[in-house]
């Protein structure tokens, strides 16, 4: 429905995210894979959503100058935001466990931004999920690690996998946001796009 609105225009998904990919296959769009490697960081300055919002962006930088008329760039970003900061990708095992530990019997709030942009237009928006842990026990937190290796994922844990369903006693908000897509925002905003078009 939505890929016959944007026949006249091509989606380029700027993430290696195997996640993201399969959103776009889901919604059955027509997209192309396009990868540019970026350093991420940001101002100390920044928080809380002005984070994602600034990565998201970031990450559309590179590709500026190539976009032709009816490419539409789509680049994102998810951070766990937890006790006033925020907890990327692990960087090792040690870390993956204290970051484990600390959203352990707590909630914490998962934020993905989305930037879309084309030649003419550029728009940035986010999604907030709230997502709540029973108490973890050191065992099921080790055991997860050493299992599902979760290094490319900001708070160190992907809430579909065995974690998430042993683990997650409360979401508020949009499940597949946490998984690194507000998909429902994709879903509005490009067809706003292809309405304005």
């Amino acid at each position: 429905m939505l890929n016959e609105k944007l026949k006249n225009h091509h989606i380029i998904l700027a993430s290696g995210s195997p996640r993201r990919q399969a959103f776009f296959k889901n919604l059955e769009l027509d997209f192309e894979v396009r990868l540019k490697p970026v350093k991420e960081e940001y101002p100390n300055r920044l928080t809380h959503f002005e984070i994602s919002n600034y990565l998201a962006q970031l990450k559309a930088l590179p590709f500026k100058d190539e976009l032709k008329p009816d490419d539409i760039l789509i680049t994102s970003d998810t951070i766990v935001w937890h006790n006033d900061k925020a907890l990327g990708k692990p960087r090792d095992e040690h870390e993956a466990f204290s970051i484990l530990k600390s959203l352990s019997n707590q909630t914490h709030e998962v934020i993905t931004s989305v930037c879309f942009t084309t030649t003419n237009y550029e728009k940035t928006l986010h999604n907030i999920t709230k997502v709540t842990f029973k108490a973890l026990s050191d065992a099921e937190i080790q055991y997860y690690i050493n299992t599902y290796k979760p290094f490319d994922k900001a708070g160190a844990y992907g809430i579909q996998e065995w974690i998430g369903q042993i683990g997650v006693t409360k979401i508020e908000g949009s499940y597949f946001n946490v998984m690194g897509l507000p998909t429902h925002l994709v879903y509005k905003t490009l067809n706003n796009i292809a309405d304005t078009a």
